[in-house]
């Protein structure tokens, strides 16, 4: 265990303090609380790849600290009424799919692509959806439609990049 693992820990005990603060109606207190997850994402990986602090575990657990709190914003935003169902669904298959293919695939042994900048991009984009919608700027709900369809778009990419470099270890 060192920092960047447990700045990565402290990501998951952010999700249900975002969701009791969310659903106690204090919605903009709820995306700060978002907003210093993202922080402690930042710099966990800035500490771990500086520092030579990359674990194993910190490989698992960080995009797994991600994608619990983006679900859990996401389905409070539904719950909400603050999104269709349809967005909240199409970013819940998405996610659920990298999360279930990273963890089938890490277990089997295979090569993992390391995050990159389109998921980075894709990130930050997300971040500025939230923020539309936590703050009702308009044209949120078709901002945040284009940032799903630019999600399919990295996933996509990175699925044809796990190919090529799992098909190259194999030559």
């Amino acid at each position: 265990m060192n920092l960047p693992n447990t700045l990565t820990l402290l990501r998951f005990a952010l999700v249900p303090v975002y969701l009791f603060v969310f659903f106690s109606g204090h919605v903009k207190i709820a995306f700060f609380i978002i907003v210093i997850a993202g922080a402690t994402d930042v710099l966990d990986g800035h500490l771990a790849r500086s520092r030579g602090m990359v674990t194993d575990l910190g490989v698992v657990l960080d995009p797994l600290a991600d994608k619990t709190m983006m679900l859990a914003v996401f389905v409070s935003l539904l719950i909400s009424g603050m999104i269709p169902w349809e967005a909240a669904a199409a970013i819940m298959i998405r996610d659920a799919g990298m999360i279930a293919g990273s963890a089938f695939f890490h277990f089997r042994g295979k090569k993992t692509v390391p995050a990159n900048s389109l998921g980075k991009l894709t990130t930050v984009l997300y971040y500025i959806a939230i923020l539309m919608l936590f703050f009702s700027i308009p044209y949120a709900i078709p901002y945040l439609w284009a940032v799903i369809a630019f999600s399919f778009i990295t996933s996509a990419i990175y699925i044809l990049k796990f190919r090529l470099l799992n098909s190259m270890a194999h030559k």
